[in-house]
């Protein structure tokens, strides 16, 4: 791999790619040390990523936190496996609870849907953890407890949470005790998540979803009439899962089943292939604009037809056979930009992390609170900021997503895994931001796999994402005369700064050299950071 691998940055950088036989990669530096404190303590690539992803919801409360979902997939150094930690709406919820509404609410405790990121936590120590889950949790307790520097990235998105969210019950006593939000280079201390955590690992989960955490959860539900119960917290439970595929450019793109949207990436990567992508080289104007049309057309499948998977309306697989891919990518004009309607395939604030370790296990996990903070409510004493998932629904009652009681919301976060020809491992690898994400993992694997880009160009590299319609958004870095061309096909692009926008998100990438090293590379227009040793 390494000698096919192209080692040109290739576009504006303050990194190159990081390489070594143990890897961490993801969003903010002490969490990925965090995580190389437990490979250095001789535990794996799965004890890593947990102490990696608890030390973020210290670090990083912007995006996650002891409230938020997760997401994983884990190569054991044999075979893959997916982990859907997302969870359920709370029993009492129906379309008649909203009915006054004309969108689901995206904050307070009515966008409030059980928190599953402990249980993820929990499922993979089970499963492939080496070390106990009390050491996993001991970096980010002592970050909670003693404190942390606030970095510049982190600071903005907190003030802009705290502008949004300051009267939500319980934030603004957690993140603003001192009357505002802290400013970058503060030290923030956060002892009662600090108590949490160590409350999580000591009782291994049960003290969130049936114990003295979730009882205060609860009562703080009561208190401000909301639905949550504890049989909603005890009927938790986070899924091992069989993944959905895409074979492109040799090897195999994977992805997590519905509730996610990784069936976008997954769609539009099968159009590709039939529109034979491999024929223009990366940026120029007929590769973006194959690209473009292709994440159109699997985005409108995505807005019709997924929702929780016992939902569905049919398997989602048949959203990746060969003949509805062929039938989507006749769709694609090569000369001019289109505007998409769903097919008919049947005849009827997100945080991202990566490790590896020596061993060859690699673990792809995702978790979020969803929008910045969250639904901003915080339950006094515990530091836990409950995500805001339930606007996740749709309030339409035929669609497979619309709400309803102990039901998965369609979710934007997701992580990515691919292998080689020969069916071994290629890279673990994901993106924060939202809608972006399938975008995202689209362009990562457009830049890696089919024209061997090594991972931080492939991340530093222009990025686009469509918004609706004809209208594209592209990063002020793309070529000009690359964009005039686009115009003129009738693309409406807008032009953003990467570095005042977060609506590109943040990359993370561990690429596996045969040769038994990992590339690692993270974003570079955000605080992130890849350590290796």
């Amino acid at each position: 791999m390494s000698g096919d691998i192209d080692f040109n940055l290739g576009y504006p950088s303050w990194r190159a790619p990081m390489m070594g036989k143990n890897a961490v990669a993801t969003s903010q530096p002490l969490a990925a040390q965090a995580g190389l404190r437990m490979l250095q303590q001789g535990g794996n690539a799965v004890d890593a990523a947990i102490a990696t992803a608890m030390a973020l919801t210290v670090l990083e409360p912007t995006g996650n936190g002891l409230g938020s979902d997760a997401f994983a997939i884990v190569w054991d150094g044999k075979q893959l496996h997916g982990l859907n930690a997302s969870g359920r709406a709370p029993a009492a919820w129906n379309r008649e609870k909203f009915a006054h509404l004309t969108a689901m609410p995206q904050i307070g405790w009515d966008a409030v849907t059980v928190p599953g990121a402990v249980s993820a936590w929990v499922g993979l120590a089970e499963k492939f953890g080496s070390l106990p889950l009390t050491t996993l949790a001991q970096p980010a307790i002592d970050y909670a407890r003693n404190g942390f520097p606030v970095s510049p990235l982190i600071g903005q998105l907190w003030q802009r949470g705290y502008d949004k969210l300051r009267d939500q019950p319980g934030f603004s006593a957690c993140f603003a005790p001192d009357g505002r939000p802290p400013r970058t280079g503060e030290l923030f201390r956060n002892p009662q998540q600090a108590d949490t955590l160590e409350k999580i690992a000591a009782s291994n989960g049960d003290a969130f979803y049936r114990g003295e955490l979730a009882e205060k959860m609860v009562a703080f539900a009561r208190e401000h009439d909301a639905a949550l119960t504890l049989d909603d917290l005890r009927n938790h439970r986070a899924d091992w899962v069989d993944l959905l595929s895409q074979p492109f450019a040799g090897g195999e793109v994977y992805e997590l089943p519905p509730n996610g949207q990784g069936i976008a990436t997954l769609i539009a990567l099968g159009i590709l292939e039939q529109l034979d992508i491999s024929r223009h080289q990366p940026d120029s104007v007929a590769w973006l604009h194959l690209s473009i049309e292709a994440m159109k057309l699997a985005l409108a499948d995505l807005d019709r037809y997924v929702a929780d998977q016992d939902h569905l309306e049919f398997p989602a697989e048949r959203l990746l056979s060969q003949d509805y891919l062929q039938s989507r990518a006749a769709l694609v004009d090569p000369n001019q930009a289109g505007d998409f309607t769903f097919g008919a395939p049947t005849k009827s604030g997100t945080v991202y992390l990566s490790t590896a370790d020596a061993s060859g296990m690699m673990v792809s996990f995702i978790q979020s609170n969803y929008m910045g903070f969250g639904s901003g409510v915080v339950v006094p004493g515990t530091g836990i900021s409950l995500q805001n998932r339930g606007a996740g629904f749709s309030l339409d009652p035929q669609h497979p997503n619309v709400v309803a009681g102990g039901k998965r919301p369609l979710h934007t976060i997701i992580p990515a895994f691919a292998l080689d020809s020969d069916g071994q491992p290629l890279m673990s690898f994901g993106l924060m931001g939202g809608p972006m994400q399938a975008q995202g993992h689209l362009q990562l694997a457009l830049r890696i796999m089919l024209h061997k880009q090594n991972p931080q160009a492939a991340i530093d590299a222009p990025r686009w994402r469509v918004v609706a319609g004809r209208e594209v958004s592209v990063e002020a870095t793309m070529d000009r005369n690359t964009l005039a061309a686009l115009r003129a096909m009738g693309h409406k692009i807008v032009v953003e700064d990467p570095l005042q926008s977060h609506n590109f998100g943040g990359a993370q990438v561990i690429l596996r050299d045969p040769q038994g090293f990992y590339i690692a590379a993270t974003e570079s227009r955000k605080d992130g950071q890849a350590v290796v040793f």
